[in-house]
């Protein structure tokens, strides 16, 4: 049995991870959602087939959700039970068509706030509930690649905060190093999900059995790197 926390699970990425986990009866999923109210038709249609499925409300673009969302999930686990994967899965690219040229202010704070402090704060408030062995999945971007961009870029505001997701991911890699957590960002290819949009040539379980097959292997020298889906690294 594994006990996984993913964040944004009830569309995209996020209910794929939760369909391929959810397979194996043992495995343990807190699902995180933006909120309540949304469409979780999907999500509870999985949960009515495996009941180790947990529904939770997590805005990440909240703090306040956040420390609620890791308080419920303490609860939840109780002091003996660890969590094995954090799946920081959530992210935002709201204004895609902008350039460099002209960001909104507001858009900018609530990138930084969602793809960048959001995974920084859920982290911080679940630390005590990690152990040596244990997972965290920054879900980055090839955007997120200075390398990659000097020839491909676009969506410039999403690819600054994946730049700074990826900074976070060393940083927290380098201060959990004496616990053993393993950190690493992850580029999931360009899929066909909301964000992505029709055009994308992956399906979502393409990119999400690769990400799983990836993380399911990682050991403690792969901390602090970033990869993709298919399990190569990828530049900075």
């Amino acid at each position: 049995m594994a006990i996984y926390v993913i964040t944004g699970a009830n569309r995209g990425l996020g209910i794929e991870f939760v369909r391929q986990l959810s397979a194996t009866s043992s495995n343990e999923i807190i699902a995180g959602t933006r909120s309540q109210s949304s469409d979780l038709s999907e999500l509870e249609g999985l949960r009515s087939e495996n009941k180790n499925i947990h529904i939770l409300e997590c805005d990440i673009g909240s703090i306040t959700s956040i420390e609620s969302f890791a308080d419920q999930i303490k609860a939840l686990l109780g002091a003996s039970k660890k969590i094995d994967f954090i799946l920081n899965n959530a992210g935002l690219n709201s204004v895609p068509t902008t350039t460099s040229l002209n960001i909104p202010q507001d858009a900018f704070e609530e990138h930084m706030m969602v793809n960048i402090l959001g995974p920084a704060k859920l982290v911080e408030n679940l630390v005590s509930h990690l152990q040596r062995g244990s997972v965290i999945m920054n879900m980055s971007s090839g955007l997120g690649s200075l390398e990659f961009s000097k020839h491909n870029g676009t969506c410039p505001l999403y690819s600054v905060s994946k730049v700074g997701l990826n900074m976070l991911t060393i940083h927290q890699a380098k201060d959990l190093k004496s616990s053993e957590v393993i950190v690493v960002c992850m580029d999931p290819g360009w899929v066909r999900t909301r964000m992505g949009g029709p055009a994308a040539v992956l399906a979502p379980h393409e990119s999400i059995s690769g990400i799983l097959n990836c993380i399911h292997g990682l050991k403690q020298s792969d901390t602090g790197k970033f990869y993709s889906y298919t399990g190569r690294e990828v530049s900075w």
